[in-house]
């Protein structure tokens, strides 16, 4: 059986920096109906927008759009992957800065926190009550948005724990309890929905509260046994 003929460079070559065109054009196109969301919610403070207006205002075609995406659902999906990828670049940048690698942490803590509390000032509100839907209904999506943050939390962890100013554990068990702590503790103050039930605390858990609480939590010693001991 004979091999196929090899093709020449050339058409390679060609191919290529088509498909990379075509895949530039296509991240192009996505960007826009991101970016495009990220107003709308800005400016209504809620993510209640209609597909059509996100069309309309990125100035793109509908047909355009469900290439992309199967509906609202999954932009908004993908609105909150792109939050917490984002989120997760700039606390590892800001942490990066500092030596002391508790400082890294808490510095890593206290943006997080200011990141998932409700309010309009806060840039890309993504956080919550659509992230608790997702949590409910699509658990392994909500887990894989995570898993940059869970990364860098990890990393900062096993950072303090090298250093000796924390207690050597399971940097990745901790990085998550440590999420979850922060974030509950910023949705926990906000407006509820129905405009009727009272927020958990009389007043909103600052930033430093909230680092001096996973503080206590991540430099104690690992327990030793089992469900019984911990």
């Amino acid at each position: 059986m004979t091999a196929a003929p090899e093709q020449p460079a050339w058409r390679r070559r060609a191919v290529e920096r088509s498909t990379r065109a075509a895949k530039l054009r296509a991240e192009e196109r996505v960007q826009r109906f991101l970016d495009s969301a990220y107003e709308l919610i800005a400016e209504k403070g809620t993510t209640d927008f209609t597909v059509q207006e996100v069309v309309n205002r990125s100035k793109q075609s509908l047909r355009s759009f469900y290439q992309y995406f199967d509906g609202k659902h999954e932009l908004l999906l993908a609105l909150f992957e792109d939050t917490l990828a984002t989120s997760a670049n700039e606390i590892r940048e800001a942490a990066s800065s500092k030596s002391d690698p508790l400082r890294a942490l808490r510095l890593a803590v206290e943006m997080l926190h200011e990141r998932a509390r409700p309010g309009p000032d806060v840039p890309r509100p993504l956080f919550g009550g659509f992230a608790l839907q997702l949590l409910v209904k699509h658990p392994t999506q909500v887990a894989t948005a995570h898993r940059p943050l869970l990364t860098v939390f990890a990393e900062l962890i096993e950072r303090a724990a090298d250093a000796g100013v924390i207690a050597a554990g399971r940097p990745r068990r901790q990085a998550a309890l440590v999420l979850q702590t922060v974030i509950f503790a910023a949705q926990a103050h906000g407006a509820p929905a129905d405009g009727h039930a009272e927020p958990v605390t009389s007043e909103p858990v600052t930033s430093e509260e909230v680092w001096r609480f996973c503080l206590g939590g991540i430099s104690g010693p690992p327990p030793t046994g089992g469900p019984a001991t911990a």
